[in-house]
């Protein structure tokens, strides 16, 4: 405890840092010289820098590296490999910025003496504590939203996976069972929680990554393999929109940040998490398009292409325990959301939390049920939701908290001089804005909503089995080799004449 008065002390004074020292002491004051409490917290209770980075790059991650192969069939190998490269330091700049923003609004809070104990401190908080009420609901009704449709996803890549390894049943009657399944994550408490999950799924997402690279270069190129892409721009600008949603997974870099000891180490975290991504969906991405050019464009999930192995089932078994940890990390925000509504956030019962959580998976379910487009359903949530969630949002509020001399000079944080300070930071703040707002959401909405609206004219809502083979049509020629047009008729044999029947009859009787 004293340690803990002594990291406040020391954070008041210097500057730039936040005061964590009532978080940490909020941390500490259940520790236990237990065995049981040990294990607990190495296994259950995650805080630290380490942590932060198995989350961020676990949840960056997850089903969407299945569908980047497709993403290359549309866009061609060249623009999909520098689309990742662009939009992973993109996306990195705008959790930077968001990072930025949490420790100026916490910093703020915690000079007023504001108590974060019982309190996760979430995006559009930020918004409301610096920008106004305005800024908050903006913010609440896209990051609610994403989150929502990015549940969604989760739930459609489950029944999407299993089914290649269990097609006596059909993707919507697995979507039901695992919309089940996935409901139990109300009961993890937060994202302290998620310590084991997260670098559990980052294996998972790893081992997966490297079986589709591996194991496609293994299967070399199909007969007469074709790189056509790009051919069409609805196309091309759809495959685009699929990685600015691959890298906008930062939509719950605050609740992560919350849930660290020290938040002010999260900077350069995203970056890092980001650098690791892409040495998992370059080499998998490239190795898949290579392999099966454009027969991806009407399989969006990569794993549909690659023959049938216990390395593969693995590989399926292991994306689908990811998607489950994935689906806790993008319902979680919304269960706090829900909790602060119904006023049971502070509430230290865990299952009157669970309970109060159930409703929010309700309408996942239902959307799940009803959108089942693995693939182009990411393109309409990037350019739609992720272009301003994490995008436009976090860079226009960093311009406008910042936009006056007092608010700069006394700024928590300042801009790194690699970047060229607040000018510098301007001038990149100001690209991302009209860029995504230009190519992502006005040409990438443009194009995933013609594919998507395709989808649903090509398999309607609530579709049984989005894209599963089609059955085998039975041979209408068997049990006539060559048709029926090629069988020769016989005539009919002549009827029996009366005497016939008569002799015979007589015959039969004498046997008698």
């Amino acid at each position: 405890m004293a340690a803990a008065a002594n990291d406040s002390t020391a954070d008041e004074k210097a500057p730039g840092t936040i005061g964590v020292g009532r978080y940490e002491e909020m941390e500490q004051d259940g520790a236990s010289s237990t065995a049981k409490s040990r294990l607990s917290g190495l296994l259950w209770h995650g805080g630290s820098a380490y942590d932060a980075w198995f989350s961020c790059a676990s949840n960056q991650v997850a089903q969407v590296l299945l569908t980047l192969p497709y993403s290359f069939s549309q866009l061609g190998m060249l623009s999909g490999i520098l689309f990742q490269l662009f939009y992973g330091l993109m996306g990195s700049w705008t959790a930077y910025l968001i990072s930025i923003l949490y420790v100026e609004y916490r910093t703020r809070k915690e000079r007023e003496k504001a108590d974060f104990r019982n309190h996760v401190i979430q995006w559009f908080e930020v918004l409301d504590g610096l920008l106004g009420r305005h800024w908050r609901n903006v913010g609440l009704a896209f990051n609610c939203t994403f989150l929502l449709f990015g549940s969604v996803i989760q739930l459609i890549a489950c029944a999407s996976n299993i089914y290649y390894i269990n097609d006596r049943l059909d993707k919507r009657t697995w979507t039901y069972i695992f919309g089940a399944c996935c409901a139990t994550t109300v009961f993890i408490p937060s994202f302290h929680n998620y310590r084991i999950w997260s670098f559990l799924g980052l294996v998972m997402t790893t081992y997966t990554a490297w079986y589709l690279a591996v194991a496609s270069l293994l299967h070399g190129q199909v007969d007469g393999v074709k790189h056509s892409g790009p051919t069409k721009m609805v196309l091309y600008f759809t495959g685009a929109t699929n990685i600015l949603y691959t890298f906008g997974g930062h939509a719950v870099t605050v609740e992560v940040m919350h849930a660290m000891w020290r938040p002010q180490k999260f900077k350069a975290i995203y970056l890092m998490a980001t650098a690791y991504v892409l040495t998992l969906t370059l080499p998998s991405a490239a190795s898949v398009y290579w392999a099966f050019g454009d027969e991806l464009l009407t399989h969006s999930n990569a794993l549909s292409l690659l023959p049938r192995t216990p390395f593969r089932d693995a590989a399926v078994v292991l994306m689908l325990v990811h998607q489950f940890i994935t689906f806790g990390f993008a319902c979680t925000p919304l269960y706090f959301v829900w909790e602060k509504l119904i006023g049971l956030h502070d509430c230290r019962s865990l299952c009157k939390r669970a309970a109060a959580r159930l409703p929010v998976v309700v309408p996942i379910w239902f959307l799940a049920i009803v959108f089942p487009f693995f693939g182009p359903i990411n393109s309409a949530v990037g350019s739609l939701l992720v272009s301003f969630t994490v995008y436009i949002i976090p860079a226009l509020a960093h311009m406008i908290t910042y936009r006056s001399a007092h608010a700069r000079e006394s700024a928590v944080e300042q801009p790194p001089r690699f970047v060229g300070r607040w000018t510098g930071t301007y001038v990149i703040n100001a690209f991302v804005v009209v860029w995504v707002l230009v190519v992502g959401f006005g040409f990438g909405g443009w194009a995933s909503i013609t594919n998507f609206v395709r989808q649903i004219d090509t398999f309607g809502l609530f579709t049984k089995c989005y894209q599963c083979p089609t059955p085998p049509i039975p041979d209408a020629s068997w049990p006539f080799p060559g048709g029926l047009h090629n069988l020769t008729l016989l005539p009919p044999a002549p009827a029996p004449s009366p005497a016939h029947f008569f002799r015979h009859h007589r015959h039969h009787s004498r046997g008698l």
